[in-house]
């Protein structure tokens, strides 16, 4: 499972997917430990995205001399 190659919002969609046939399909039990962790990893890279992402938000806001501040997302350590 490469995940490096694919956007955040395919990500999510394989991830739906392989909700989807945990729940609607009658999978061996080994087939369903590996979709189970074929998930958890995929659940795990996406999380690392969000991070990422918020790590890279930056809130703009107006300075008193009228320049503009770049400062991180509240809440980042």
């Amino acid at each position: 499972m490469n995940t490096d190659l694919h956007s955040f919002e395919k990500g999510l969609d394989q991830l739906e997917a392989m909700v989807q046939r945990l729940e609607s399909q009658n999978l061996s039990l080994e087939e369903s430990l590996k979709c189970y962790e074929d998930g958890i990893k995929l659940s795990e890279v996406l999380q690392r995205q969000l991070e990422e992402a918020k790590r890279k938000v930056e809130v703009l806001r107006q300075g008193l001399g009228g320049e503009y501040l770049a400062e991180p997302l509240e809440g980042d350590a």
